[in-house]
């Protein structure tokens, strides 16, 4: 009689394929998402803005590097990325290396988590109680990230608000520090956007609903973040199983409306060195084409 505690081979076999399909396929399956979203005035000309982030960036990744460059070739009006670019504290000269092409266009950043934050192993069931208690790694050197991101020129949108113009429009910018750290000044949403403004965008790291709640009730009408990956393990026709924030699992990537605003949250580039897998949610960066 077979023990009861016997796993049949044909099922060791398919977990032992998945698991290799998640770790060495589709999480260096990088892509790049489109999407169109009518957030200008009727008439406009279009704004192409190209959305990075959780790259989780390790020297040692060549390719990742490569297709980051490559990204320049699309010619954005804007660049932004929303944090976590760091997978170790030897990251940054790989991260700014690879983002030198795409600082050659207009952009801006918040950061999230792991730029301020190494990662370090824990058990990836946490991620089911969002009141666990969180331990944080060796300081990265986020100061020469950011600085790096300033040098390019792009706006560092940490707990600030700035107008700039992009390729004919007015933009309002706005941005807060890392929720997910409880290091947002929830005080920058509160003034009502400019009505001067064409475009008013908002960038924060981990889309925490009191975070998003804020900026679309002073009237902005974008809202990026990321953090999520998506869920980084999502089931066929259920989705993402955790957020690991206040965001719904049906929001964990991609666009959709959020109040009078939309909201998009990027699946992000990368996964902590501890947890390298994907499955069913592949590394991605996404060009949003702003229309009328």
């Amino acid at each position: 009689m077979r023990p009861l505690y016997a796993v049949p081979a044909s099922v060791g076999l398919l977990g032992a394929a998945t698991l290799g399909y998640a770790s060495l396929v589709e999480r260096n399956a990088y892509t790049l998402r489109r999407y169109d979203v009518p957030v200008l005035a009727p008439g406009s000309a279009p704004l192409r803005l190209l959305h990075v982030s959780d790259v989780h960036m390790l020297a040692r990744q060549a390719r990742k590097q490569d297709w980051l460059r490559a990204l320049a070739e699309l010619r954005p009006d804007f660049v932004v990325t929303t944090g976590d670019n760091l997978g170790d504290p030897d990251g940054v000269p790989a991260m700014l290396d690879a983002m030198t092409p795409l600082g050659a266009f207009p952009g801006a950043f918040v950061l999230g988590s792991n730029d301020y934050y190494a990662p370090r192993p824990k058990n990836p069931f946490k991620y089911f109680f969002p009141g666990h208690k969180r331990v944080h790694g060796d300081p990265n050197p986020w100061q020469e990230l950011a600085a790096g991101y300033r040098g390019f020129g792009w706006h560092d949108l940490t707990n600030r608000r700035v107008s700039t113009e992009v390729a004919g429009h007015r933009v309002e910018l706005g941005g807060v520090d890392d929720p997910h750290l409880r290091r947002d000044d929830l005080s920058v949403a509160d003034p009502p956007a400019d009505p001067h403004a064409d475009l008013h965008v908002a960038l924060v790291h981990a889309p925490e609903p009191r975070a998003l709640d804020r900026f679309a009730a002073s009237g902005f009408d974008l809202l990026l973040c990321g953090h999520t990956h998506g869920g980084q393990l999502r089931l066929p026709g259920y989705g993402a199983i955790v957020t690991n924030c206040g965001i719904d699992r049906a929001r964990a990537r991609g666009l959709s409306r959020y109040e009078a605003a939309w909201l998009h949250v990027s699946a992000g580039l990368g996964t902590s060195p501890y947890a390298p897998v994907r499955f069913a949610c592949r590394p991605e960066a996404t060009l949003l084409t702003l229309t009328g």
